[in-house]
């Protein structure tokens, strides 16, 4: 009886997850394609008659079937409108923005710990939680301040930046016997004669090898076999995978001699990739790649990450998989949907557990700043309540304290967007560069002390004297 009744939902954090200072909110496009989308289908209304009880009232499945997101209007993340469709919308806006937000969360902590100058790419597809996942993680990690994926699908759908290297399978398919069918290059510059490459790589192979105090005979045939064929095919971005059986005795001399013949021609090598034993100390031990960016994997978590990050590393490129699209800290994120009014009325859920206690009405958000555009703390007050003004004295409460305090913000930002109002988008949707783009600036705008990974000064938020009075009367009413 009251499926139709006006009611607004919140989505919200309950803490910042990995124990941090903050969180990146994620996910508002796919949030937006699902709202403009939603119906039930034919068959998902006699799937839902199959598994109801039989004397299920025959007009409730004609009132799914009728169901949409025309009435709902969602400012993120806000949403309103006939009770029922809004109570069916928790379960899907939940798993679209919990995942989003956790993974775009975890990777701008480890963009902070990398620094900005050291490149992160996402290689985590084969260890996701299934393809769904795998294309989130890569979307969304590139929005928490990674550089790219080996992802290729999160370009191609989602326009994330793709890059990767060559694997250890490719190498290792090259016995050294083969014959490549067409071994001759032309140089870069498109004049003069072509050279047989595999015939430049051998001569280069016994001058690297003598300088490196090695035996012609000691680096692997069947991975120079590999790298010739990949220089063959890609010379202008050739790039060598070292370790497959010794970064010394095999991978090192092989890239050198191939990339020194290509150099002969005019070509440069792109870059190495290392993938086991001490990855700062082999990426030291390679001196005549000054010039050569120097790629990194092997299931780096945080403090591998801080550890080749640090003053003095080698390493110009880190490939993180596993870390990041499992997030091993904290595998979920506590991101929860709650009523706060219905029929006009505030909602608020009460609880013996403080902390999951909601604040009730329908609120709008602003984020005060300081006159130097750092971040002084936000505030939530009830909807209808005019908006703070920029030098204007209020009367905050922070959460808990016992006592308001007065707060004169110079700047005023509004924190709520409205998005989708009577299923219709109001405003073209950021691009996932742009909403990158706006998280570096966000979380720049942190203070040390809340971009701190381990025991940071939490960000305050704190209620108007409205909102509090609110809470104060409805906690105070009890359960009704």
């Amino acid at each position: 009886g009251r499926a139709q009744e006006a009611a607004e939902f919140e989505l919200f954090f309950r803490r910042c997850p990995f124990g941090g200072a903050f969180a990146l909110a994620a996910g508002l496009r796919d949030c937006v394609r699902f709202l403009r989308a939603f119906r039930l289908r034919d068959a998902d209304v006699q799937f839902l008659a199959s598994v109801l009880p039989p004397d299920t009232e025959p007009a409730f499945f004609e009132h799914l079937r009728a169901l949409d997101c025309s009435g709902v209007t969602v400012p993120l993340l806000q949403v309103s409108g006939p009770l029922l469709v809004v109570q069916l919308l928790e379960t899907p806006l939940l798993c679209l923005v919990s995942y989003a937000s956790l993974i775009a969360t975890n990777a701008a902590r480890l963009r902070l710990i990398a620094g900005p100058e050291k490149r992160l790419l996402e290689m985590g597809l084969r260890r996701a939680q299934g393809p769904d996942g795998g294309l989130t993680a890569s979307t969304y990690s590139y929005l928490g301040g990674f550089d790219g994926s080996s992802n290729v699908l999160a370009g191609q759908l989602r326009g994330v930046p793709v890059a990767g290297t060559l694997a250890h399978s490719f190498v290792t398919s090259f016995s050294g016997a083969e014959v490549p069918p067409d071994p001759m290059l032309a140089p870069a510059a498109g004049q003069g004669p072509r050279v047989d490459l595999a015939a430049c790589v051998e001569v280069w192979l016994e001058r690297v090898c003598a300088h490196l105090g090695l035996g012609a005979q000691e680096p692997h045939p069947g991975e120079r076999a590999a790298f010739v064929a990949y220089a063959l095919a890609f010379p202008r971005a050739f790039q060598g995978l070292l370790d497959t059986y010794s970064v010394r005795r095999s991978g090192l001399p092989n890239f050198l001699a191939v990339a020194l013949a290509l150099e002969e021609l005019g070509y440069q090598a792109v870059g190495v990739r290392l993938d086991s034993g001490d990855l700062l100390q082999q990426a030291q031990e390679v001196p005549w790649l000054a010039s050569v960016p120097i790629a990194v994997s092997n299931n780096i978590d945080e403090e591998e990450l801080a550890r080749l990050a640090q003053k003095g590393s080698e390493v110009d490129l880190i490939g993180i998989g596993t870390s990041v699209v499992t997030c091993p800290r904290q595998p979920s994120l506590g991101c929860v949907y709650k009523l706060v009014a219905v029929g006009g009325q505030p909602r608020m859920k009460l609880t013996e557990d403080p902390e999951k206690q909601t604040l009730p009405g329908s609120k709008a958000a602003f984020r005060l700043l300081g006159a130097d555009g750092s971040l002084l703390l936000d505030v939530l007050q009830l909807a209808e309540e005019p908006p703070p003004q920029a030098g204007q004295e209020l009367r905050l409460w922070p959460r808990g304290a016992r006592e308001s305090c007065p707060v004169s913000p110079p700047h005023v930002d509004p924190l709520l967007r409205l998005w989708v109002q009577q299923g219709h988008l109001c405003e073209p949707l950021p691009s996932l560069a742009e909403s990158r783009a706006f998280a570096q600036l966000s979380l720049s705008r942190l203070s040390p002390a809340h971009r701190r990974l381990e025991q940071p000064e939490q960000y305050q938020v704190a209620l108007s004297e409205k909102l509090q009075a609110l809470v104060n009367r409805l906690r105070a009413l009890g359960p009704q």
